[in-house]
């Protein structure tokens, strides 16, 4: 509801005067029209998919890993023999991350994501360089990585992979 405004003459003559000479801008900026692909549901899916994984991530939970000797650990349903393995280097990773530079957010995103990956794709064997630096992310990460339930098993990476600097991880693929 819009109210009318109505000028005298002396007003609509005055604003005439003051604005006479002046020219009328031109609209020559086009919007584009924005198109929707399918590229950006399938997107979001998979963001939905990582968030979900880095949802099994927590700072406050403290598994029980052994100390003063290499980073280690299998899911109570997984034999030992596979941990003996990953130590030996008989699985030969197919992805690495590298956390390098990374804060614990972004790790923990990038874990979430580097594990929704390894499903999606069959990936077995997966190698995660955390680095030494200042042991944030050493020590945060077997820790997170502990927590998730499609982590099998891992153990400090051979020389050739990282070695105290990563770890290799044993992913469960689940049967289709």
């Amino acid at each position: 509801m819009s109210k009318k405004i109505t000028l005298s003459d002396d007003d609509l003559s005055l604003f005439r005067n003051e604005v006479k000479g002046i020219k009328k801008l031109e609209q020559d900026t086009i919007n584009p029209t924005r198109r929707h692909t399918v590229h950006s549901s399938q997107k979001k899916r998979t963001e939905s998919i990582e968030r979900d994984h880095s949802f099994y991530f927590s700072d406050e939970f403290e598994p029980l890993l052994k100390e003063n000797v290499p980073t280690q650990y299998a899911r109570s349903d997984v034999s030992k023999y596979e941990v003996k393995r990953l130590r030996r280097g008989v699985y030969a990773p197919e992805m690495f991350l590298d956390l390098h530079g990374m804060t614990q957010t972004e790790a923990k995103r990038e874990l979430g994501a580097l594990i929704t990956a390894c499903i999606q794709k069959h990936v077995h064997c997966t190698c995660v360089m955390h680095g030494i630096g200042k042991h944030i992310l050493k020590r945060r990460t077997p820790i997170w990585l502990a927590q998730h339930p499609d982590v099998l098993a891992f153990h400090q990476a051979p020389l050739e992979y990282g070695g105290n600097g990563a770890l290799l991880v044993l992913i469960d693929i689940p049967e289709k």
